[in-house]
């Protein structure tokens, strides 16, 4: 892809479009800036970058129509229906995610990683045993490291270990995954989405590049994913936790076991040995065993790497015992499916601290798990009431309202008794009151550190 001297505008100054400019200038583009945000309500470190580079930007206004770009890289949190969007649309040569830039302009495989839940604890695991496996291997996307920063690095040895959101998917144009991967697909971002069709279609854009060469690896236990595996043109490749499988991987006698095309069976580890707790995990397991051995992976490699993984930060993270109690950081639970796996998981007596940003979630099926292990729930956030709603419907009513994370963990501190877990498990997206869910997991960590003393 040659940039030198032409002209792209970046829409979004967050982590990705920051990232994609750095890239864009590096390669002598003539690079423009747009955001929705007044400058004034740029945080000082991205001004101060910014300026460095002496470009023009547009801050909380949209170029005159006159105006005309040879592409526009438009982050992932913009919504294809903005008005920014149909400005990229309308006036600029090509509109492509910073996915598509940086696989355009990067070396080497990528295992591309999608789902609801799951995608970064699986993600990690992967990174993990490539790594393991003597692999130059990147961990990007999603998880926190933009691709394109990866991209400039890239040899044709490289391997890519990228989780992918939907939002970064609806950009893709070439993208294409030596091993691709749907974990599941339950309701999440229907604010965005708008519908379940439209939700598990930007999934399946993480295969519609492969060929017959490639695989894609699913989760047959999950409909919706098993779903969209009759329209992948790679070679499907099922994992399932209930089933015995002809081909793939699966448990059988309480190991993970993976048949290929051979028909042989091939014990990768026990189940037990796992580090990281909850089926969802067994799960995650399977899905990185599976995407790992097709893409060359010895199975003592794989073994090797499943028992050593400890999981990953934000995801049912161990903080502290305190007086018998044991708190947990699940602050990536952003949707009530992956909340309602982390609650499976801890099994009982929990107090749990949920809500934030409202992503027009149904929190009635997320409620009915709570029967047998909920004791007490403190609700925050916009969602605060509609999740109340829920609870009264369903007949759980041992919940109070706060204000902030503070209070939430003071108070389920005092509450707490020897035995009890207090779990933050929001099963909402963080914005509105956290930059991220990486932000709320480290400030709920800090509250738990500041009981440390009492």
């Amino acid at each position: 892809m040659e940039l030198k001297d032409k002209t792209v505008i970046v829409a979004g100054v967050g982590k990705s479009g920051i990232a994609a400019a750095n890239t864009l200038i590096n390669r002598q583009a003539q690079v423009f800036l747009y955001d929705k945000k007044e400058e004034s309500e740029i945080s000082e470190e991205v001004r101060n970058m910014i300026s460095d580079w002496n470009i023009e930007c547009f801050w909380g206004k949209i170029p005159e129509k006159s105006r005309k770009f040879d592409y526009m890289v438009i982050s992932p949190g913009i919504p294809l229906d903005e008005d920014i969007a149909v400005f990229g649309r309308e006036n600029c040569g090509e509109m492509l995610g910073e996915l598509e830039l940086a696989y355009r302009l990067s070396k080497g495989n990528y295992i591309g990683i999608t789902g609801t839940n799951g995608k970064t604890t699986t993600t990690s695991l992967v990174g993990e045993i490539l790594e393991r496996g003597g692999r130059e291997t990147f961990v990007v996307g999603n998880i926190g490291s933009p691709v394109v920063e990866a991209a400039e690095k890239s040899t044709d040895d490289s391997w890519f270990a990228a989780e992918l959101s939907s939002f970064q998917l609806e950009t893709v144009k070439y993208f294409k995954a030596k091993v691709s991967a749907v974990l599941n697909v339950t309701p999440d971002h229907l604010n965005r989405h708008k519908t379940m069709e439209a939700y598990a279609g930007a999934k399946a854009r993480v295969f519609e590049n492969q060929t017959k060469d490639d695989y894609f690896v699913v989760n047959m236990d999950c409909e919706a994913s098993w779903k969209l595996a009759g329209k992948c043109p790679a070679k499907v490749v099922p994992f399932s936790r209930k089933e015995i499988l002809d081909f793939g991987c699966y448990v059988r006698n309480e190991n993970i076991v993976i048949k290929d095309e051979s028909g042989e069976e091939k014990i990768v580890c026990g189940c037990g040995e796992l580090q990281i707790p909850g089926a969802h995990n067994l799960e995650n397991a399977l899905a990185a065993a599976a995407m790992c051995y097709f893409s060359g992976v010895e199975i003592p490699v794989i073994a090797e790497g499943l028992r050593a993984f400890e999981g990953v930060e934000h995801r049912i993270e161990f903080v502290s015992e305190i007086e018998g109690v044991k708190y947990y950081n699940d602050s990536k639970g952003t949707n009530t499916d992956a909340s309602t796996k982390a609650i499976e998981a801890l099994k009982r007596n929990i107090i749990l601290i949920a809500g934030g940003y409202d992503k027009k979630e149904d929190f009635g099926p997320f409620v009915k798990n709570f029967d047998g292990r909920v004791k007490h729930m403190y609700l925050i956030g916009v969602t605060a009431p509609i999740i109340a709603e829920a609870c009264d419907k369903a007949g759980f009513k041992n919940y109070t309202f706060k204000e902030n994370m503070e209070q939430c963990v003071q108070s389920a501190y005092d509450m707490a008794e020897e035995g009890d877990t207090v779990l933050l498990s929001p099963a909402c997206a963080s914005w509105g009151m956290y930059n991220n869910y990486e932000e709320r997991g480290r400030h709920f960590k800090e509250c738990v550190k500041a009981l440390g003393g009492k």
